[in-house]
Formats: structure tokens, C-alpha cells, sequence
């Protein structure tokens, strides 16, 4: 695979277009002026951000709520929202997917900066089915998306819902730039998204494959009595100056995770993930993480040489199901399928929600 040799974009990825000198479009194009203005609007969420957390500091028993995965990012989050801004946290994880070196993490985290914690254990079968018919049935942008747009949701969905229970007025989530996907939040969930939309996709509420009872786990705003207050949601790694480098060094040094290893998305992502990558390789020819990452090197936000070593690793494991790759074959076994069921067959949008239409 021929890769950009500024920020390693795979040529499988649309508009790659690598030139002659093996340098990307994207590249090419890279304008530092305009990245210079998008600073700018990085400024004005970093002081949004900034005002919100002193209007709820000491206001309630919790300043934040926080989900907690046990990544590198949201662990160094927990870092500065606790040591540096002095806010009363309250960590929140769904586990469900979550890896031992990833709980590892968690426990450590917590003991260190001393937070109080809320574990949520959904019944696993959902998951199961939910995974398998979404992998069966992909959107046409492949697996990762189509998986983890259904899936965040849930886990997004449930920590809205523990922050209204708990009459926490901020989520904070440790999303790195350009996760999610900028369209669904660019720093911040919009209030119509989290005031008046059903979150549940239409595609799972027409195939007669889950129950009402099932449905009912995505968050909808439209249950809540009118009037209710729900809380902001926001990523602050989208409004504070966000190095890779910095949360990965940051997180051993301060002692939340054990070693860089154990802080590495590598090793600390969702094990699904693999096979993911898995089916993603297969229909399209490159990994889906290899745009996102490659935008973090093109900004200097990630290290090439870093990545020059492990973009391909990754690809290897990830085809040949090996080491951490593994994973693949783990998880065909737990949803009962095969590789030939990893399949797209639904159009671009099939899974999004709708917004309601002001009243």
C-alpha cells in the first residue's frame, strides 16, 4: 500500500490522489493561513468552554459528568478538569466491550485523582444482536462507521441521561479533533440533537428485527416533560490546544495509566474495533482510522515517525487476525458469523436521526 510520505494517507482513500513525489491532496492543499483561522474558532470555544465550567463550578454536588472509557484522552481530561480547573467529577462507564488493559486504566485513574465513579452493566445479549445485524446490514460507509454512529449514541445517550438524573449540567467528552465526525459535533452536541431528536435510527426502528423494549435504550429527549433542562454536552479537546504526544506522556507521568503502552489506542480501544478494521480492509482496501490520523500528523498534532511504524503493524494484525488482531476472530465467534456476512448493503444515512421540527 502506497502511503502520503507527509502524513501517511493510504492511496485506497478517496481523493488521496498521490502524486508523483508521493505527496497527498490533502497535503498539497494544506493551507497553514487557514489553519491559523481555524485557531481563531478553536480561541472562541476555548472561552465558551472556559465560561461554562466557572457558571457550574460549586453549583451542585457534580460540576461534570464524564464518560470514561478508559483511553488515554478522556483520562487526561479527567487530569485537568480535576487538578487543574478543580471541578467535582463524577467518571461514567458502560461496560460493555471495554478491554482489561482499558479497566486497568479506569482504576487506576480513579484512584489517583480520586473521583467518584458510576459503572452501568447493559445486558449483553442486545450488544450482541445489536453488532451483528449492523454489521450484516452496513451503511455505504463501511463498518466503523456504521457501528460506532449506532453505538456511541448508546453510551452518549445514557450519560445525557445520569446527568439529568444527577442534575449535572455538563457531559464532557474526551474526543480528540476530528472525532466525532465534525457534521454530528464540532465541540459541542447542538441543542436541537439533544433537545428534540429521536436518537434512535430510523433503520433499526423499520427492519422488525428489536423490540420496543430494546429501542428504548437510545436516548430521546421527546419521553422528557416539556420544559426540562438538559445539560450541555461538549468535547473540550475541541476547544483546548490538543497534542496527541502531550496526553500520551501526560497520563504516565501524572501516574493515571501504567505505561505508554497501556495508554496507547492500540491497546486501549474497544476490542471490536478490530474487526471493524477488519471488514473495513476487506470492502475498502485501507484502514478507517487512517484518514483521522493522518489529518492529526498534517497538523502536527501526532508524530510521523511514530505512526510510520505503526500504521502498517496495525494493517498486518488486522488482516492476518493476529496478536491483538485476534480480536477479529473472537468476535465472528461471539456474534455466530463469518467473514462473508461483513457486508454493505444499506445507503449513506440509512442509521442517522432525525431532527424534530421546532414546536
Amino acid at each position: 500500500m502506497r502511503r502520503c510520505k507527509r502524513c501517511l494517507l493510504p492511496d485506497a482513500v478517496p481523493g488521496s490522489a498521490l502524486d508523483s513525489a508521493g505527496v497527498c491532496k490533502p497535503c498539497r492543499e494544506y493551507d497553514p493561513a487557514a489553519a491559523k483561522q481555524e485557531d481563531a474558532g478553536r480561541a472562541a470555544r476555548e472561552a465558551d468552554l472556559e465560561a461554562a465550567i466557572a457558571g457550574t463550578r460549586g453549583q451542585g454536588r457534580y460540576d461534570v459528568l464524564v464518560p470514561f472509557s478508559g483511553g488515554k484522552d478522556s483520562a487526561w481530561m479527567l487530569y485537568k478538569l480535576v487538578v487543574e480547573y478543580k471541578l467535582k467529577v463524577l467518571a461514567f462507564t458502560v461496560d460493555v466491550n471495554i478491554p482489561p488493559v482499558a479497566w486497568k486504566n479506569i482504576r487506576q485513574t480513579l484512584a489517583k485523582l480520586s473521583i467518584d465513579h458510576i459503572t452501568y452493566s447493559p445486558p449483553a445479549e442486545l450488544y450482541r444482536k445489536l453488532f451483528a445485524y449492523l454489521l450484516r446490514n452496513q451503511e455505504e460507509r463501511g463498518a466503523t462507521y456504521t457501528v460506532s454512529y449506532v453505538y456511541a449514541p448508546l453510551f452518549e445517550g445514557d450519560a445525557i441521561q445520569l446527568a439529568l438524573e444527577k442534575d449535572i449540567p455538563l457531559v464532557m467528552a474526551g474526543y480528540s479533533p476530528g472525532q466525532p465526525e465534525p457534521e454530528r459535533m464540532l465541540y459541542e452536541f447542538s441543542r436541537p440533537l439533544i433537545e428534540r431528536t429521536d436518537w434512535t435510527p430510523p433503520q433499526l426502528k423499520t427492519c422488525g428485527q428489536f423490540s420496543d423494549d430494546e429501542l428504548s435504550r437510545f436516548f430521546n429527549p421527546l419521553r422528557h416533560p416539556a420544559g426540562t433542562q438538559f445539560p450541555r454536552y461538549l468535547a473540550p479537546f475541541h476547544a483546548w490546544q490538543y497534542d496527541q504526544d502531550e496526553a500520551m506522556r501526560g497520563v504516565v507521568e501524572h501516574g493515571l495509566i501504567a505505561t505508554s503502552r497501556n495508554a496507547s489506542p492500540v491497546f486501549s480501544n474497544y476490542p471490536i474495533n478490530w474487526l471493524l478494521m477488519y471488514s473495513d480492509l476487506k470492502n475498502f482496501g485501507y484502514n478507517p482510522y487512517a484518514p483521522e490520523f493522518a489529518s492529526l500528523i498534517r497538523e502536527g498534532k501526532a508524530k510521523l515517525s511514530e505512526w510510520r511504524i505503526m500504521a502498517p503493524i496495525v494493517d498486518t494484525m488486522v488482516k492476518r487476525c493476529w496478536f491483538l488482531g485476534r480480536h477479529t476472530t473472537e468476535h465472528l465467534q461471539w456474534l455466530g458469523m463469518t467473514p462473508d456476512e461483513l457486508r454493505i448493503t444499506l445507503p449513506r444515512g440509512a442509521y442517522d436521526p432525525v431532527v424534530q421540527a421546532a414546536v
